[in-house]
Order: structure tokens, then sequence, then C-alpha cells
């Protein structure tokens, strides 16, 4: 009997597309990673549809752009009714489940409006973004916020504390004992208390694999997403990690002095955000960075466990693997921390898909640059499992082509991210409306064009300027490569798929084989004659 086909789809949090072996770090020990990328393609241009976690997971986990599902910013609901990949996976008998983060928020108004309780099965489905919750953890819990499982396995191992989150797994120590909170960057420096074993990376893979293990038993097929917490901040890693890079291994900074002499408005004011000021400090680079890539290749560990685990129980060979992150991180460069913004630090990410099916071996170990987005997996994973891709909902397109052979003629030409600043500080140095704190970003593999309501646009040339150093925005040269971005973005604006309740072959059907005469509603038609006529058309192509 054939074993049923599963998805293995891993994500990390805040990974940029540069700091993998695979992609180019030059120091970066990524060598289980580097190998998956052998397994299966490397995609080069994948961008995010927002480039910060709530939107753009929301994005990852409905397959429509930020413009459609409508939760702009972190800890915003997605609305009761928005459909989602666990919708479209149960449809055709599919688990989808969750170890880890989502950053889903419900839409408890909606469900309280609707009479569905929270606990109930719809209530948590509705909840969980669609995903059937194995272990939920978002990362981030300080004292006061609803604890999470991991602090009771804390403490089943001895590591007792009001918060062992916050005061194990997420801080240092100084020589005296006391604690040095990891949330604070000048701390990124400091081991974290808690042995590599008993940390949160591990820990979420060993739940994983409960899962797939549990799961055998079952038989249904099964799309785990394992979602990691890190190299997200808090900025701070257990031994050997935390040891195991130093600022020699940093890759130099990129930034110019030119993007601080009059910088876009929007651009300038994010440089002033308390963050991009510590962040783009040299001394907070030295300690931050040596630490991300430390728990990077602690995640590229727990890769090779996975991968073995996986291998020892015959799945590889059934399971497409998907790597991942759900945005990256400035780290400093263009004189910026966090994310928030377009350039290559932010909204580029790194995508790894294996398909262990035959017709993909051709491609294996391959780098594709088609432009790819993050809404692609949701119907990639319908379209893998067999399962007709509702193209009147989903709004990205099936990966499958780009796997099992040469990039479709009919490939997107542009890619598209969204992002809205209203919740920011930024809209207050502004002075901007709430409902005008958007951008738009339209790339077509060279022109970075950036839409920014009330204010000029952002334009990059990558290919003679990769760096993003200059904004050439309000050059009058690049005028008629602003006017043709602008379309781009202006068809994308006016065509969303918001058709959700009604299939496009339903929508053909109706004026192609006259439903509307066929129901008996005769409109405008002037006399039996007329009507016969009609009638015998319709006949006809019934034959067809």
């Amino acid at each position: 009997m054939a074993r049923a086909k599963n998805v293995l789809w891993i994500m990390c949090d805040q990974l940029r597309y540069d700091y993998l072996g695979c992609t180019g770090h030059p120091w970066l020990k990524t060598p289980n990673i580097d190998a998956m990328a052998k397994r299966g393609v490397l995609f080069s241009k994948a961008y995010v549809q927002s480039p910060i976690c709530g939107p753009s997971r929301m994005s990852f986990y409905t397959g429509r752009y930020m413009r459609s599902h409508g939760s702009h910013w972190n800890g915003w609901p997605l609305r009761v009714g928005e459909p989602t990949l666990g919708d479209h996976l149960n449809k055709i008998g599919v688990r989808n489940v969750l170890v880890g983060k989502t950053h889903m928020a419900p839409d408890l108004e909606g469900m309280k409006a609707l009479g569905i309780p929270p606990e109930s099965v719809i209530g948590v489905h509705v909840a969980e973004c669609g995903f059937e919750p194995y272990e939920r953890d978002d990362g981030l819990h300080p004292t006061g916020r609803p604890r999470p499982k991991y602090d009771e396995y804390l403490r089943s191992q001895g590591f007792e504390a009001t918060n062992p989150w916050e005061h194990w797994a997420n801080s240092g120590a100084a020589e005296d004992g006391s604690l040095q909170n990891g949330w604070l960057l000048v701390h990124a420096d400091k081991a974290a208390r808690v042995p590599d074993e008993h940390s949160e990376t591990p820990y979420m893979t060993r739940r994983a694999m409960d899962f797939i293990s549990e799961a055998e038993t079952d038989g249904r097929p099964w799309c785990l997403h394992l979602s990691y917490i890190k190299p997200h901040w808090p900025y701070i890693a257990p031994e050997p990690y935390a040891s195991m890079y130093a600022t020699g291994d940093m890759i130099p900074v990129i930034r110019s002095e030119r993007e601080r002499q009059n910088p876009h408005p929007v651009f300038g004011a994010y440089m002033d955000m308390r963050y991009s000021r510590n962040m783009a400090r040299d001394d907070a680079r030295e300690k931050v960075i040596p630490t991300y890539m430390g728990l990077i290749t602690q995640i590229d560990d727990q890769m090779g466990v996975l991968m073995k685990f996986l291998g020892e129980r015959g799945l590889l060979d059934t399971t497409m693997i998907v790597f991942t992150s759900d945005h990256g991180d400035y780290l400093g460069d263009h004189w910026m921390g966090e994310k928030d913004l377009f350039h290559e630090q932010s909204a580029k990410i790194p995508l790894i898909v294996i398909d262990p099916s035959q017709e993909a071996d051709a491609t294996r170990g391959t780098r594709s640059d088609a432009l790819v987005e993050a809404i692609d997996l949701a119907p990639t994973f319908v379209d893998y499992f067999g399962g007709k891709v509702p193209g009147h909902i989903l709004e990205g397109r099936s990966l499958l082509p780009l796997l099992r052979g040469p990039t479709p003629p009919d490939w997107r030409k542009v890619a598209f991210s969204e992002y809205d600043y209203s919740m920011q500080d930024v809209r207050l140095k502004l002075n901007q409306p709430i409902e005008r704190c958007r951008l738009f970003m339209v790339f077509d593999g060279r022109w970075k064009y950036i839409h920014a309501s009330g204010f000029r646009p952002m334009l990059y040339d990558l290919e003679t300027d990769p760096e993003e150093f200059l904004d050439r925005g309000d050059d009058p040269d690049c005028a008629g490569i602003i006017a043709r971005l602008q379309a781009e973005l202006f068809d994308w604006a006016l065509h969303p798929n918001d058709h959700i309740t009604t299939p496009r072959e339903k929508i053909a059907a109706y004026a192609g084989n006259q439903l509307q005469v066929k129901g008996g509603i005769l409109i405008g038609i002037w006399d039996e004659t007329e009507l016969a006529a009609i009638k015998d058309g319709i006949a006809e192509r019934g034959k067809l």
C-alpha cells in the first residue's frame, strides 16, 4: 500500500536571505540546510507579502495578499470566514497541524456574533488560523502573559522561576549569578542560562517529531507547520552557540552615508526609530550579530536531527519539505533595526522546497530566479496533495511547475508586498492619517518601486545599485519606469481575488450556458421566435 504524501513546512522567524551558507554567507555554518538545498530548489527571489510577522504570516496561511485578508498588524485578528490553508486541506482529507508560532489573533467579536464558542471544534479551527494546534507557542512570554507549555517543560527539568521562559531560556547570568535580561541588546553576547538541549529550538524539534510519530498510527496525510521562534529576538543563545561566532565572522555592514542625506520621509522616520538608532551602532551589531548567527547554526543542527528522523522512518520519499522565514532582519544595514521596509534584508526570504516526486529529479540542487511570493506556498501544498487549487480564493500560484521544469512563460513579472505603519510612532512623526499609512512594493526583478501614500515614491535599481543605496524616486530620468510600475500596482489593486464564494467555473457557466434563460428569467426578449432561437442555441451547446 502506497504511503500517504505529507508536507513538512519549516519556518524560522526573522531569518534573512543572506544568512545561510547556501545563499552566500562566507562564514556561517549551515551544512544541513545547505544539504537540503542540494535535494531541492533554492529560490533566490522569494518575497513576503508584508515585512512584519503577523501580516506576513496571515498571507502565508491564507494564500492571499494583505489587502485581501485584512490583518495589517501584529495582533490584528484574522476575520471569521477568511479562508485558510487549513480549510483547503481539510476538504481533501489532509490534517493541517501546528508546532510553534503563528502570531494569529482570533476574531473573538466575530465568533461571538456568529455564536461560535472559542473552545468548540469550529472555534479552535477559526481561532488557530485553520491549524490543529499540536503545540502553539508564539515565543514571546513576558511576565503577565499566558504561559506556554514550554514553561512546564522547563520546570520539569529543574529550571524553577516565576517566568522560566525569560529567566532561563532568554536571560544570561553575571559572574555573581544575577540575571542579565536577554531582551536587552547589551546582553546579547552572554550565554543563555538554559543548556542547549532544553532551549526553545531543540524543544520544538522534539515536539514536531512527537507529532510525526503519533501520526504514523493515524494514517491520514498531514501538513505539519514547524514554526521556530528563533533567530528572532530576544537575541540570546545557549552554549555552544553563544560563543561559536565572533566579530571577525560578521559580513560588512551594508549602509551608506548617502542614505542619511535628505532621505525619503518614511525611510528617515524609520531610521530615527529607537531600535534603528541602537542597531546602527557598531557596538550593538558586534553583540547581536554573532549571537544571531549562533541561533541560525542551532536551527541548522536541528535540521540534521529532523532529517535523520524522517529518513529512519522512510518519510523522505513521500514528504515535501519547505524551509523558509516570515521576513528578514536589518541588523543595522541601511541604518535600520528590525524589519518594516522593503530592502532585500527585510522583504526577501530564504526559500528551499524539496519535492520528493520523481518529476522533480531534474531540478534537484538548482537555483530558481523566478519571482516567488509567500502566498505561493498554500496553492503549492494543495496541488502537491492532488487537490484542485481554488484560484478564485488563493492569490498565489503553485510552485510545482518550477519544481519540475523550466519557469513557465506566463509566470509573474512582478512581485508585491505591503506595509501599514499606522500602529507605529512613524505615523506621529509624519503626521499621517491612519488610513494613509500605507506602503506598497512592486518589484520586477530589477526595479523596486515603493508607493508611499502622501509622499513621493521610492525607487531602487538593483542591477546598478544592488545595495539599494540610491533612491531614484525623484529622478526625472526614471519617470517612465515609475509610470510602468505604478500601472502594475494600479492593475493589481483593482483586481483582487474576491469572488471567494463563487468559483470561476460557476461564473463562466452562467453566461456561457444561458442559465438565466434556463431558469425562466426572460429579460429583454422580444417575442416567441427570439425565445425559441435562444433555446435552440442552448440545446446545440448542450450536445457539444
